[in-house]
């Protein structure tokens, strides 16, 4: 099958989540037929009556027309299909030992119904060597087709690898825009899914070799995360030395050849608080900076909820607002979310004296389960919390203005109020510092 623009294919996108749906539904903009598999009924359900189940500008609208136009469905089963994209959890385990087992089931699943011609392209982040993994566990169970790099001559099916690098919150422009490494198991495969992303993608489609496109995908994660730690520990550092960290980063930022990043709580999210550990787990005698910037990142959250315990505890009996539970701003997902760390540790301390503010979900999390956590929203946090602690940037928390929150007792883990006055020494707590 050679595919072109505007030849109809069939495309099944297995895995539903933050990087699936939004696939499977720019994929069906194009004309193309596309299935999407999930194992969870209620997902199915929601994208076959046009609505989601996740939050992304512009998604329920894609989603919505492209079921009405019939060229988006969903299902718990894999069905046969041209194009089979796999977007599946990649989570580490114990000691931090990448789980491909998603992949594999996923792969599993696919060989019952692949027929020569198909092509199969992961993208879900994965450690070195998992699409030739996939290629080896087909070759199993398919011995009546040519698997690539498991026979002589020419495959009968190509495999490759395609990560996804989107920001949430632009994830459907980013899809099209972004640049994107396209790593075959062989040159062959790498063509074949070539043809299939120049259907969509509107960015530079650079072809390799499956493992140097699974090594890009987490050097660049890695490179964030090394960076990100920078910024965490020299926030802790000025907040030790009673140096305000946001006029520091500023100020070093004038060097034309520095550009620190912005510090936080933490770091979260399933890419970069991830798959640097993927790195790690495969070479540990040579990634002790990478180690060490999971380490530092991961030690901020614990720094953060000390900070905000004192502040807490300062307080009185009054109750204090925690202020964001997503990993980034203006979305709705948790996943490894150092903010929901902070929060639940903190609703397990002092129980209902902690609110929640997050705009972007309706209950929360199994983490405040039986905490008397309450969710609230950003006004009756105003109204009722003397004081707040920021955990993420939404741009709801930015607008407050300092008419409302002048007289409030803040921890600013996000530097979005550089104009939040110090309160006394004298008073419950002054405006901390670091970032």
């Amino acid at each position: 099958m050679n595919m072109v623009w505007n030849q109809e294919i069939d495309v099944a996108v297995v895995g539903l989540g933050y990087i699936g749906l939004p696939t499977a539904a720019v994929i069906a903009r194009t004309g193309a037929r596309v299935l999407g598999v999930d194992v969870n009924e209620q997902v199915v359900e929601t994208v076959n009556s046009g609505k989601v189940h996740i939050e992304e500008i512009d998604l329920d609208a894609l989603v919505s027309g492209a079921v009405a136009r019939g060229t988006l469905r969903a299902s718990t089963r894999i069905e046969p299909a041209d194009v089979f994209v796999i977007a599946v959890p990649t989570p580490f385990g114990e000691n931090h030992a990448p789980n491909i087992g998603y992949v594999l089931q996923a792969a599993t699943n696919i060989a019952a119904v692949l027929k020569t011609g198909d092509t199969i392209i992961l993208e879900s982040t994965s450690p070195v060597g998992t699409t030739e993994e996939v290629a080896r566990q087909i070759a199993q169970l398919r011995p009546d087709l040519k698997i690539p790099g498991h026979c002589p001559s020419t495959p009968d099916v190509a495999i490759a690898y395609c990560p996804e690098r989107v920001l949430p919150g632009r994830t459907l422009v980013e899809l099209v825009d972004n640049d994107r490494v396209i790593g075959g198991i062989t040159p062959r495969c790498a063509r074949k899914a070539l043809q299939f992303y120049r259907r969509f993608v509107r960015g530079t489609c650079v072809t390799t070799s499956s493992k140097a496109a699974e090594m890009t995908k987490l050097a660049e994660n890695a490179f964030r995360d090394v960076n990100i730690a920078f910024a965490n520990e020299l926030s802790v550092i000025s907040d030790r030395m009673g140096v305000d960290v946001w006029e520091v980063v500023r100020l070093a930022n004038r060097h034309p050849r520095v550009n620190i990043l912005s510090p936080g709580p933490g770091v979260g999210g399933h890419c970069i608080a991830v798959d640097p550990w993927f790195l790690v787990h495969s070479d540990p005698e040579n990634t002790p900076l990478i180690r060490t910037a999971r380490q530092v990142n991961d030690a901020k959250i614990d720094f953060t909820v000390e900070r905000a315990a004192e502040l807490v505890r300062k307080m009185g009996g009054m109750p204090v607002a925690c202020l964001g539970l997503a990993f980034k701003a203006n979305i709705d997902d948790l996943r490894e979310s150092p903010a929901v760390k902070v929060a639940s540790e903190l609703a397990k301390r002092f129980g209902s004296r902690i609110r929640i503010v997050e705009p972007f979900v309706d209950t929360l999390p199994a983490a405040f389960d039986g905490t008397g956590a309450e969710l609230i929203d950003v006004d009756t946090a105003i109204d009722q919390c003397p004081a707040l602690i920021v955990l993420v940037d939404h741009d709801v928390f930015k607008s407050i203005p300092l008419e409302e929150r002048g007289d409030k007792h803040v921890l600013d883990m996000r530097g979005i109020w550089p104009d939040q006055p110090a309160l006394s020494t004298e008073t419950p707590t002054v405006r901390i510092a670091a970032g």
